[in-house]
């Protein structure tokens, strides 16, 4: 066999070849390495410290700041804040549920506390605190293990034991016990870290005895919290709304929309109107703390007041408004026909711009004139001739009727119904102008047959069409009337809208008498007629101004600009004729508004009677005929200013021995015109 020869292989030299390159490897790794340091460590330094700053950043808020003012348009202050003396409580780091019942133990003699609001949850959750040892008892330990077989949590084993403690144990509670239970719960609410109020407008000497042992009471201490005030008393204060109390918080409702907007539970936030609408101008900020070695905090950020708003109306004109329906009231229940009154509304409203300078609505109970203003928002009523002006604009745009046409006012008789009169009854023909003045119901209703695309003739059938009543509804709806105004609060009525299809609902419709309004619904109406046809936004924010340290009103933020909803869609010739046949209204010899209005003022309007009903046992039936009068007007005619509705639901009823209905409306309107011209002129 023939011998393999061997090739000299120079091992050391491959190995060192190796274990070069592999040092080299190494070399650059580490010098990789070495570049990723010093670019963490010291070209990115800053931004990585404020990552991890961020990380482990925690942020409390402290306690609530008073609310921004409200003034009203002269700037006179309507709603402030004053300080309230306050004891609040903060759990120290490593304070046990022990200690803490020891504490309230010691606290409650000397406080006074309302035990009628301990409820079963919170004496059992006291009870659970304070007796350990007594609940471990009540669980088994088959129950026990299932926790660290963790088929229930430590949770749920707590919650069977709260749930099995006896109502015997339970009613061995005193009433001092009691009162110890719900400051107990008062300092466990919230987070653990947050500050609790446990009483607000405490007594001096309350507040003298927490303030002279806080450094015994650990966790007690005082402080100056603050509740609104009303100079002006009552006026206007149904709208203004409420603010939650720093017990109440945040209601439960509203739980999820506030946190989500990062208020804690026991913030104290708006409930109503506009103080509920206009929250997130009003609210403080409140200061702002570093969590640091658990639950020590470092002050980040001051708090402060929130921002002043400053609204539309007129506090003094709201005032005397009011003081007006409440005369006018008192004098209407001392006449015939007039069981079944009990209120009456006004609205005072900037038609150029949709500021509301007054809105008041007064309600006589049992003898006493209560506010009733919000009424005005969610109640609507029967219109009566006031919606004429809209009817009118139908018959021109259709080409139903022209400018100066005359037509015979006569009782018009539709086959299957009564006979359907002007509340005059053979006015004769007459044109347009004086079927506005004297409030001509058949110059409309043959009007309507005529959009119904039919002509009058007595005892004629009168058939159904949707386009009829879907035309007359629309123009309406383009004034405001059966849908939102969009007034700034957070609740209004769209009124009454019904579906009846029956062809002679048409000429109800058409006076007044088919489709309920809310009287801001009737206001936004008057107010486009004026203006001469754009239908405004209705609102009572009119600025927004930083908070000052001072008693002056601070810098402005911003005003509120006017919100042109809709123009009316008609010629204007059409609408200028609708304003003349008002000037008619209040001016002409004749006209149903002559007298509601000083001439010198130069007024146009028009009133309005409307046939409406009521419940008078509670059964949700309307029993009881009654007549409803309202007014809708604006100063001066030529180039207006204001507009004026004045409504009074159920103001007489014709089925009595007399047919005396009360003028309570015309005189309440004379009365407020007159006041707003004593302070501003026309």
């Amino acid at each position: 066999m023939k011998k393999r020869k061997y090739k000299n292989i120079d091992y050391d030299k491959i190995v060192n070849r190796r274990f070069v390159a592999f040092l080299l490897v190494i070399l650059l790794a580490f010098g990789i390495v070495a570049f990723k340091m010093v670019e963490v460590m010291v070209v990115e330094e800053n931004n990585y410290e404020e990552k991890l700053a961020s990380l482990t950043y925690t942020k409390v808020l402290g306690s609530s700041t008073p609310r921004g003012r409200i003034y009203d348009r002269n700037y006179n202050i309507i709603v402030d804040n004053k300080s309230l003396k306050t004891i609040t409580y903060k759990k120290s780091k490593g304070t046990t549920y022990q200690e803490m019942i020891d504490l309230a133990y010691t606290v409650a003699p000397h406080l006074e506390l309302d035990a009628s609001k301990v409820t079963d949850r919170m004496k059992r959750e006291f009870y659970f605190y304070k007796y350990p040892d007594l609940c471990d008892k009540l669980v088994t330990k088959e129950e026990k293990e299932k926790v660290t077989q963790r088929k229930i949590t430590s949770h749920d084993l707590e919650e069977l034991k709260i749930a099995r403690i006896s109502e015997e144990a339970l009613n061995k509670f005193s009433t001092d016990d009691l009162e110890v239970v719900y400051l107990f719960y008062l300092m466990n609410r919230g987070y653990t870290y947050e500050e609790k109020t446990i009483k607000s407008d405490v007594s001096d000497k309350e507040y003298a005895y927490i303030s002279e042992n806080n450094a015994v009471l650990e966790g007690f201490n005082t402080k100056l919290d603050w509740v609104r005030v009303y100079p002006y008393g009552e006026t206007f204060k149904s709208i203004l709304g409420t603010v939650s109390t720093s017990t109440q918080g945040i209601p439960a409702e509203d739980k999820n929309y506030y946190l989500a907007k990062g208020y804690s539970l026991n913030d104290r936030v708006g409930l109503s109107y506009l103080e509920k609408q206009y929250e997130e101008y009003l609210h403080g900020e409140k200061a702002e703390y570093e969590v640091v070695n658990s639950h020590e905090t470092r002050l980040v950020k001051e708090g402060s007041r929130g921002k002043d708003i400053v609204l539309s109306i007129d506090i003094n004109l709201q005032k005397e408004v009011e003081r007006i329906i409440d005369e006018q009231i008192r004098r209407a229940k001392t006449e015939a026909n007039t069981d079944y009154y009990d209120h009456s509304s006004v609205v005072i409203q900037d038609p150029n711009t949709g500021e509301i300078l007054a809105m008041a609505s007064r309600k006589i109970v049992n003898g006493n004139i209560i506010d009733n203003t919000t009424s005005i928002l969610i109640s609507p009523i029967m219109p009566g001739s006031v919606v004429k002006g809209a009817s009118m604009l139908v018959g021109y745009n259709t080409g139903a009727v022209k400018i100066g046409e005359y037509i015979r006012d006569e009782c018009v008789k539709i086959a299957g119904a009564p006979e359907k009169c002007s509340s005059v009854n053979n006015l004769g023909t007459i044109n347009d102008i004086t079927a506005l003045a004297k409030s001509s119901n058949v110059y409309q209703f043959k009007i309507a047959i005529r959009v119904n695309g039919q002509e009058y003739f007595r005892g004629m059938k009168l058939n159904f069409k949707q386009s009829s009543f879907d035309t007359y509804r629309n123009m309406y709806h383009s004034f405001g009337l059966g849908v939102e105004t969009g007034i700034d609060l957070p609740v209004e009525s769209k009124g009454y809208t019904t579906t009846d299809k029956n062809a002679g609902n048409l000429l109800d419709f058409v006076m007044g008498q088919y489709e309920s309004y809310t009287p801001i619904q009737l206001s936004q109406y008057i107010s486009t007629i004026a203006n001469g046809g754009s239908r405004l936004t209705p609102h009572l924010l009119k600025e927004v101004h930083f908070s000052s340290q001072t008693e002056e009103i601070g810098k402005l933020d911003f005003k509120v600009e006017k919100q042109v909803l809709n123009t009316i869609d008609t010629k204007p010739e059409y609408m200028n004729r609708v304003k003349e046949g008002f000037f008619a209204v209040m001016n002409s010899s004749g006209g149903y508004g002559v007298n509601y209005i000083d001439k010198k003022m130069r007024p146009a309007g028009k009133t309005g009677t409307s046939q409406s009903a009521m419940d008078t046992n509670g059964d949700n039936i309307n029993d009881t005929d009654t007549i409803t009068s309202s007014f809708i007007g604006y100063m001066p005619a030529e180039n207006p200013k204001v507009s004026i509705i004045v409504t009074s639901p159920n103001s007489s009823h014709p089925n009595s021995s007399t047919n005396f209905a009360s003028l309570v409306t015309m005189r309440i309107t004379q009365q407020v015109s007159n006041a707003y011209y004593n302070m501003y002129g026309v």
